[in-house]
């Protein structure tokens, strides 16, 4: 494809991305009901504020969990708005991954709530390493979910999750539980997906099908193997594997069509299943020549620790545009 080609995708990407806070016109045959939050003002919007909650245990306990949550400035506290949830890397927290994403800049999410949870031990559940269990991490998103709807106006057609590396595992986890039915769509940069892998262990059963998936990977990360593979946290499957496993889960065969289009030289493939009329119901960017970071234009910490620069394609525009197209049913 020529630059200007893609110079033309890369713009509409973004232009759709600005456009997930768009408030639905009186034409729309969707509507819109706020949470129980709606109504509620607060004090410092446009600025990153932290939080704590209080997650019910299986030993009729709680266990208090963190997250960090960023209104839009101009927040309207009688406007439903999307929300979006990103998830960080191992060895992290919340607000490494929202510096790291720049996805509360107005540039990706202008009119859109982000919120940044933090995971025990810095990681999130399904790796070996992991200090919480599957059940107490989906317990604190299910608990979290519901002080989001009763503090903030949400609306509930368009929540999202995000994150990279054990990130993007545990939104995997998230696709594949009871939990996951509250999102309308999921995107995962550079995943390690331990709990979906094709072993005789791993479960999948999600809520609902189709479940939109957007997946970002690097053909040269040495820590999650495109190839898959024994990773730090336990075996990974190949890449190839886990969409093919997506793709079968969200269509029958016959109704199943793939479109794959090659850019920048050749170092980034991108391809698109979608199932009868519902157009890109999975879909896969590969970056050739990209290591274990979170794809950005622009250099970012994620890879500087991976030694390597910039990438032809930028996550955070792309996860956003994704987004976009959703809604939960």
């Amino acid at each position: 494809m020529k630059l200007a080609a893609v110079s033309l995708l890369v713009a509409s990407a973004l232009t759709t991305a600005v456009s997930l806070d768009a408030r639905p016109s009186e034409s729309e045959s969707r509507a819109v009901t706020g949470s129980p939050g709606c109504g509620t003002s607060h004090w410092f919007n446009g600025i990153t504020q932290y939080h704590s909650v209080d997650v019910p245990t299986s030993a009729n306990q709680t266990e208090s969990r963190s997250y960090s949550i960023h209104l839009p400035s101009s927040y309207d506290a009688k406007k439903p708005y999307p929300v979006v949830l990103g998830f960080h890397g191992s060895s992290s927290i919340g607000l490494f991954f929202e510096l790291d994403t720049g996805l509360s800049g107005g540039k990706y999410s202008n009119g859109t709530i982000m919120v940044y949870p933090s995971g025990l031990g810095g990681a999130w559940a399904g790796a070996n390493y992991s200090t919480a269990s599957i059940p107490q991490d989906l317990a604190f998103i299910s608990t979290l979910l519901d002080e989001l709807r009763n503090g903030w106006c949400v609306d509930d057609s368009r929540i999202y999750a995000t994150g990279m590396s054990i990130g993007a595992g545990f939104v995997n986890t998230l696709a594949c539980s009871p939990v996951g039915n509250n999102f309308a769509a999921f995107a995962m940069g550079s995943g390690s997906f331990y709990t979906d892998n094709g072993t005789p262990t791993a479960s999948c059963t999600p809520a609902r099908t189709p479940l939109p998936i957007l997946e970002i990977h690097g053909g040269s990360d040495t820590d999650v193997p495109y190839a898959g593979g024994q990773g730090e946290g336990g075996v990974e499957p190949a890449i190839p594997d886990w969409l093919a496993t997506w793709t079968a889960r969200n269509c029958p065969t016959a109704q199943l069509a793939n479109t794959t289009e090659t850019l920048f030289a050749g170092d980034v493939h991108h391809t698109t299943w979608s199932c009868g009329a519902v157009t890109g119901v999975v879909e896969h960017w590969k970056v050739d020549d990209m290591r274990h970071c979170w794809a950005s234009t622009t250099l970012d910490f994620s890879q500087i620790a991976a030694g390597q620069g910039p990438t032809p394609i930028d996550g955070s525009t792309l996860v956003m545009g994704f987004f976009a197209r959703w809604v939960k049913p």
